[in-house]
Protein backbone atom coordinates (compact mmCIF):
# COMPACT_ATOMS: atom_id res chain seq x y z
CA UNK A 1 0.00 0.00 0.00
CA UNK A 2 2.90 2.26 0.87
CA UNK A 3 4.35 1.79 -2.54
CA UNK A 4 1.30 2.74 -4.49
CA UNK A 5 0.88 5.98 -2.45
CA UNK A 6 4.56 7.04 -3.04
CA UNK A 7 4.12 6.71 -6.73
CA UNK A 8 1.22 9.54 -6.62
CA UNK A 9 3.93 11.95 -4.70
CA UNK A 10 6.16 12.73 -7.25
CA UNK A 11 10.01 12.65 -7.11
CA UNK A 12 10.21 15.99 -4.65
CA UNK A 13 8.03 13.33 -1.71
CA UNK A 14 10.17 10.96 -2.90
CA UNK A 15 13.17 12.47 -2.04
CA UNK A 16 11.76 13.90 1.34
CA UNK A 17 10.91 10.53 2.14
CA UNK A 18 14.24 8.87 1.08
CA UNK A 19 16.19 11.58 4.02
CA UNK A 20 13.52 11.06 6.82
CA UNK A 21 13.74 7.51 6.56
CA UNK A 22 17.21 6.81 6.08
CA UNK A 23 18.54 9.82 7.94
CA UNK A 24 21.05 11.21 5.45
CA UNK A 25 20.23 14.44 6.10
CA UNK A 26 23.55 15.86 4.50
CA UNK A 27 22.29 15.39 0.90
CA UNK A 28 19.49 17.95 1.44
CA UNK A 29 21.62 20.95 0.75
CA UNK A 30 23.67 18.88 -2.24
CA UNK A 31 19.45 18.35 -3.54
CA UNK A 32 18.54 21.84 -3.42
CA UNK A 33 21.94 23.02 -5.05
CA UNK A 34 21.43 20.41 -8.07
CA UNK A 35 17.76 22.08 -8.34
CA UNK A 36 18.91 25.73 -7.97
CA UNK A 37 21.95 24.97 -10.66
CA UNK A 38 19.52 23.20 -13.14
CA UNK A 39 16.88 26.50 -12.59
CA UNK A 40 19.86 28.64 -13.67
CA UNK A 41 20.70 26.65 -16.70
CA UNK A 42 17.20 26.83 -17.84
CA UNK A 43 15.98 29.82 -17.02
CA UNK A 44 19.70 31.98 -18.73
CA UNK A 45 19.68 29.58 -21.77
CA UNK A 46 17.75 31.77 -23.92
CA UNK A 47 18.04 35.48 -22.77
CA UNK A 48 20.21 38.04 -22.95
CA UNK A 49 22.38 37.24 -19.99
CA UNK A 50 23.56 33.65 -21.41
CA UNK A 51 26.75 34.86 -22.68
CA UNK A 52 27.77 36.76 -18.84
CA UNK A 53 26.06 33.59 -17.06
CA UNK A 54 29.02 31.17 -19.24
CA UNK A 55 31.64 33.44 -18.59
CA UNK A 56 31.58 32.62 -14.59
CA UNK A 57 31.53 28.87 -15.52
Amino acid sequence: MAKKKMRRLGIFSEMWYFLKTSKRWWLGPIFVFLVLLSLLVIFTESSALAPFIYSLF
